[in-house]
């Protein structure tokens, strides 16, 4: 497996020659900086590349590649947008970069309540509190319907930390849900989230479906004249969220998508801590039946409670058997190099990390700290090398 990084370029407070230290040969990013939509174009790309060279690592994969929210809502002539992003996968394949991970979460992408939860062992974590989304929903933005996701007895918790809490606390909780979306240029306060919800009425599971076939339609013929790989990264959380509709959540999900545009271009981006939070999801389970279209992999933990809520657990020691996961791949790669596949090597990234010792101070992207994904890493890589002592290496 190729250990790499997510970095976010000159977004990012950790540099190239600190990540180099990790370990770590294979880098993960994007063009952050180009607003959604707009061609990344090839000499933008060959000179991100060429910086990652420069400090002796490669860009392995693109994550991501952003999908425009009229795409997912199938608004209005998206011509000009489908051909922009051919375009855009057009120079990176001509860079030689032809792994791209994406999502399709509507208007947001992962979802957080809290940025610093404690750990009880020191150090601070990611945290989904089901009491505080409930509040967010129910309380800040007044969408009534939400009374029917979730349990009554956080219906109530809601309600008691809404009146209880400060305008800080609703600040600080709209601020931390927000911070999914480290490309993106638009933040919302309160008035408008609810304005760029309004957008979205009227949007169900199949019209959001129809809009997902729609776009592997239009890409996955062009992926494949490029020698290109795409992977779709499951919601996070996945579940129902603001009124929107979750399509990449478990096992049908991921079966569906893949059966939709039926080929090797169209694979997954098997995330063990987005597909973790749900709680009738195996892991290990979903890695080994859809084995052969896993692309990219990100290795993390989650520790899930009764009401819904969870938070970002150590690698190890989460609700995922991590050591089961990880030998579902290495299979997957000793099958692949059996069958003298070009592209065996499964490419994974230790994927949120707790805060620990220096890490607050860096003020890093939410969840991507230098000590902790080091840690992850470490952990990790020690499970691989287990795993892969005395395994018969194919010729």
């Amino acid at each position: 497996m190729k250990e790499s990084w997510r970095w976010y370029g000159p977004l990012d407070k950790i540099r190239l020659g600190e990540i180099v230290q990790t370990g770590a040969s294979g880098i993960v990013t994007a063009l952050h900086e180009i607003p959604y939509g707009e061609i990344w174009p090839r000499e933008t790309i060959a000179a991100r590349k060429s910086e990652i060279r420069a400090a002796g690592m490669d860009w392995v994969v693109v994550e991501s590649l952003p999908i425009h929210e009229r795409i997912k809502r199938g608004e209005g002539d998206l011509t000009a947008l489908f051909a922009n992003y051919r375009q855009s996968m057009a120079h990176l394949a001509a860079e030689g970069i032809k792994t791209i991970c994406y999502n399709f979460m509507p208007l947001l992408d992962w979802t957080r309540t809290d940025l610093a939860a404690p750990v009880a062992t020191g150090g601070t974590c990611l945290r989904f509190s089901a009491v505080k989304m409930a509040a967010l929903e129910l309380h800040m933005l007044g969408r009534d319907a939400a009374r029917d996701d979730y349990l009554p007895g956080v219906i109530a918790a809601a309600e008691r930390w809404f009146q209880s809490s400060t305008d800080d606390d609703r600040g600080l909780l709209m601020q931390s849900v927000m911070a999914g979306l480290p490309g993106a240029y638009e933040r919302y306060d309160t008035d408008g989230l609810k304005a760029a919800l309004k957008l979205y009425d009227g949007m169900d599971r199949a019209a959001l479906r129809d809009n997902f076939k729609r776009f592997l339609e239009e890409i996955i013929p062009a992926a494949e004249d490029l020698g290109m790989r795409f992977c779709v990264h499951p919601d996070d959380p996945p579940r129902d969220i603001l009124g929107l509709p979750r399509i990449v959540s478990d096992a049908d999900d991921i079966g569906w998508i893949l059966d939709a545009v039926d080929s090797p271009a169209n694979g997954l981006t098997l995330c063990a801590g987005s597909l973790g939070a749900n709680p009738h999801n195996d892991v290990p389970t979903i890695a080994r039946r859809f084995a052969s279209r896993i692309r990219f992999a990100h290795l993390r933990n989650v520790r899930k409670e009764a009401d819904g809520s969870f938070e970002e657990a150590a690698h190890l020691t989460g609700d995922t058997d991590m050591v089961d996961l990880v030998a579902a791949l290495l299979d997957e790669e000793a099958r692949r190099r059996e069958a003298s596949q070009e592209d065996w090597d499964i490419p994974f990234r230790p994927d949120h990390g707790h805060e620990l010792l220096d890490d607050a101070a860096r003020n890093t992207h939410p969840g991507y700290p230098l000590i902790g994904r080091l840690r992850g890493l470490a952990e990790l890589r020690g499970v691989i090398a287990g795993l892969s002592h005395g395994r018969k290496v194919p010729g």
